[in-house]
């Protein structure tokens, strides 16, 4: 976690460069080592802020990532993953009448890279046969890439782009379809420590006027969609190290 944060202004500008050569190292440093999962992520995404509407999970947007897994046991799971996709809203599709009045819409983009544990509920140990199924809870530390906004009369204006960390918080269920795949689906909300991923509260002074919406209140972001994995590596011993 403190490499995500120490690092962290350093990954916009060369992230989608870094994704294939970040996993490529976790597969070959680790192909001796205990059993891991490497996929896929693809859904959609929608944002919980101060413009448009306020539901907690309906994504509007698509989105996709990429996730590895190291399972130290049958329980937890340390997890690596970069997601990105379009966040959206719109006044116009909200139930309050203040905000139908107001009547503003934005677009961002969020470029997520998260390191944190997963904690399964049941035993998944992918050596043993049968059917395997658990829901399973996920936590860490996010860092991702978003743009800078305000707002000029009803025009979102675009300032420069930064990063943000967020904490993520997922559940989910998963279950084995074949011998080496998993599949899953999640609902994944991070808690952004930003409040501008759509342009109401801009961090320049210069526009400091034009901020409105609730300040005291952070956005968030959420992550809807399924998870298909393989599974590779030497059979574990679950043991105490």
């Amino acid at each position: 976690m403190l490499i995500i944060i120490i690092f962290a202004p350093l990954f916009f500008p060369i992230m989608n460069r870094i994704i294939a050569t970040f996993f490529c190292f976790f597969c070959f440093a680790f192909s001796n080592a205990q059993i891991h999962e490497i996929g896929l992520f693809l859904g959609g995404n929608n944002y919980i802020g101060d413009i448009g509407p306020t539901n907690y999970i309906a994504p509007n947007k698509g989105a996709f990532g990429l996730l590895y897994k190291w399972n130290k046991s049958p329980r937890h799971s340390w997890r690596v993953s970069y997601t990105q996709g379009k966040i959206t809203s719109d006044d116009a599709d909200s139930d309050m009448p203040s905000r139908k009045q107001r009547g503003l819409n934005f677009e961002n983009s969020v470029k997520e890279l998260s390191l944190g544990l997963e904690f399964n509920f049941f035993d998944f140990n992918l050596h043993e046969s049968g059917f395997l199924l658990t829901p399973y809870v996920y936590s860490g530390l996010s860092y991702f890439a978003y743009t800078e906004n305000y707002f000029q009369g009803k025009e979102l204006k675009e300032d420069y782009d930064t990063g943000a960390l967020a904490i993520p918080m997922t559940v989910g269920v998963k279950t084995r379809i074949a011998e080496k795949l998993i599949l899953g689906f999640e609902v994944g909300a991070r808690y952004t420590f930003t409040d501008n991923l759509d342009g109401s509260n801009p961090k320049n002074d210069n526009f400091e006027e034009l901020r409105f919406g609730n300040i005291n209140s952070n956005d968030w972001y959420v992550f809807t969609g399924f998870t298909l994995t393989y599974t590779f590596g030497n059979k574990p011993c679950y043991c105490a190290e």
